[in-house]
Formats: structure tokens, C-alpha cells, sequence
């Protein structure tokens, strides 16, 4: 019988949740995917373990049975991990981490040199991927450590079932092309220039919105991107205004774009998010708390590193929740 603890991980939600649209909610799936996770366990097994008879869904009692098994045996495998480290001179074993290119770039890549130094047996295999299917994969296990980003003004990520630490805070830049004669020095005039606009959903998008709503206006988007090479080279190329993060910044070519006098426009924030241990001894699982720790000592070189190229202070990390 060969089980995907992912669709363990969906019964036991819906058996914690009592019912399909609360574990669809608390895993950050659609009802229908739920729904899908549990026919496909069903055929594994080879057993009815959704009683559909009623109006609303329950477990049958061979349901009943595995979802118990699914909560034990989480919590037994975490905690074998964590004594079988006691075992061996250097952690060992995969981290699985779902992030975005500039977090990739800047963070993982140096903190990946580290640990292949410090613990050549831990190797990090890296997803470009963010955003709520991110999520999706992190509370389904099939991440380990997922890296988040949004505007500051927003609330931290707080979820029982999730621990949520501050990596880092990056703030905006407002970025113009480099030959204006007149580049904006206010944000006032802002106001009627075309914009290089983020998603709605990620942070630089969420900012601009904020910025709008504050001083009143209906910014002009001509373009919206995702992702911040094509945003500097439409702007580098007098398309249009952008709130881009000053990480970004960092793979921009002096002169290419002119970065505006408008300040205050706020930041982003960075997290790196686990799910909460579920050991009976409580404590995190080592092999990503060695890796979390890489990933904070390659951030902090990297606002060290900001700090020596902008002249100016920037946050530091500390606990979010």
C-alpha cells in the first residue's frame, strides 16, 4: 500500500476541521482539490474513507482509523528525526525551500556556500515559488521552509499551525527613468505619471496601493509585471514609474535607472515561515534550525553589504511571531 503523506496530511485536516471547506480553508486549497486528495487516498487504499451519504461530509470509521494513524505518525517521524541526529557528528538531510529570485539570488545562494562548508551533509533543494501555492506546498509538507514577502503595513503571517520569524526589512525605492529632465521629487508628483505597477497580491503592488489611497490619487498603471528585470527594464527604458524593493537594486547597472528623492514610501517585509513542530518534546527539527540560522547570518551580511553601498541604515531581523 503506497500512501502520499500529503493526502494523509488533507485527512487529517479534515478530520481535525470536521469537514471538506474548513480543511480546504486551513490548507489554503479549494474544496474541490480537497476533494480530490481524498478520492485519490481512497483508491489507495482501497477503502471508503468519506461517508457521502449524508449532507454533510464525515469520516467513515476506516476514515476515523487512518486519521488517527496520519496524526501519529507526523509526530513519530518528526521526533525520529530528531533523535536519530543524535546519532551522527554532522546533520544530514534535505530542506526543501520555496522562495522568490532575489531572496534566491542574495540570500540562499550565499547561505547554500556556508552550509556546504559548515555541514556538507545538509543540502538545500530550492523551488521557485511564492505566494499562496507556496503556502499550499509548505502546509502540505511538501516544503519545509517557505520565504515570504509583504508590505509592512500589512499583519505578519499568524496561523497556529505556522511559526513566522522576521528575516529582514527592505525598504522601497520609487525608480524613473534615467533621462527626465524633471524626475519627481515629491509624491505629489506622482500623481500623473504612468506606472510600472507589481501584482495586486505581491508586496511592491500592495504598496503602490497604499501609496494611492494615502495621498488620494488613481495611479495610471500602463503595465503590471511580476517580476522586478522586466519592471527596471521598462522603466530604464521611459516607460514609466515603479516601486521596486532596494534589494532590487542590487543587480542594476549604475545609470540604467535613476532612483527618485521621494522617500517614506514604506517597506517590505522578508519571513522565513516553518510549520510548528509537532514533536512530543516540542523543540524545532535541527537540521532546519541550522539552516534558518545560515539563511539570518547571509541576510545580515547582506544588509551589512547594503549599508556600505547606500550609506544608510537599514532594520534589523528579529522575531515576528
Amino acid at each position: 500500500m503506497d500512501i502520499d503523506p500529503r493526502r494523509l496530511r488533507v485527512l487529517r485536516e479534515v478530520a481535525r476541521r470536521g469537514g471538506v471547506m474548513r480543511a480546504a480553508e486551513a490548507l489554503y486549497l479549494t474544496p474541490s482539490a480537497v476533494s480530490q486528495q481524498l478520492a485519490q487516498l481512497e483508491r489507495e487504499v482501497g477503502l471508503a474513507l468519506i461517508d457521502r451519504s449524508q449532507r454533510s461530509v464525515s469520516l467513515t470509521p476506516a476514515g476515523r482509523v487512518l486519521a488517527g494513524y496520519a496524526e501519529r505518525v507526523e509526530e513519530e517521524l518528526d521526533e525520529a528525526k530528531r533523535e536519530l541526529t543524535r546519532f551522527t557528528e554532522r546533520l544530514a538531510g534535505p530542506v526543501r525551500i520555496a522562495a522568490f529570485p532575489t531572496v534566491i539570488k542574495h540570500v540562499l545562494v550565499p547561505a547554500m556556500r556556508e552550509l556546504a562548508v559548515r555541514h556538507p551533509k545538509i543540502s538545500l533543494i530550492i523551488h521557485e515559488i511564492y505566494g499562496q501555492p507556496a503556502l499550499q506546498e509548505l502546509r502540505l509538507g511538501a516544503v519545509d521552509l517557505l520565504i515570504t514577502e509583504q508590505d509592512m503595513s500589512l499583519p505578519a503571517l499568524s496561523q497556529p499551525s505556522l511559526s513566522t520569524r522576521l528575516l529582514y526589512v527592505d525598504e522601497y525605492r520609487i525608480v524613473v527613468p534615467p533621462d527626465w529632465t524633471e524626475p519627481p521629487a515629491t509624491v505629489a508628483d506622482l500623481i500623473r505619471l504612468p506606472w510600472v505597477a507589481g501584482e495586486p497580491n505581491q508586496a511592491c503592488g500592495q504598496a503602490l496601493e497604499r501609496l494611492a489611497g494615502l495621498h488620494g490619487f488613481e495611479p495610471r498603471k500602463v503595465h503590471v509585471i511580476t517580476e522586478f528585470g522586466p519592471t527596471l527594464a521598462l522603466v530604464a527604458a521611459g516607460h514609466g514609474v515603479a516601486i521596486v524593493p532596494t534589494l532590487a537594486l542590487l543587480d542594476v547597472p549604475e545609470g540604467e535607472v535613476r532612483v527618485s528623492e521621494v522617500r517614506d514610501v514604506g517597506a517590505r517585509r522578508l519571513d522565513a515561515v516553518t510549520r510548528v513542530s509537532r514533536t512530543r518534546s516540542g523543540e524545532p527539527d535541527p537540521v532546519q534550525a541550522v539552516v534558518i540560522g545560515a539563511i539570518e547570518e547571509a541576510t545580515a551580511d547582506l544588509a551589512a553589504s547594503l549599508r556600505g553601498r547606500l550609506g544608510e541604515p537599514t532594520a534589523e531581523p528579529g522575531e515576528a511571531g
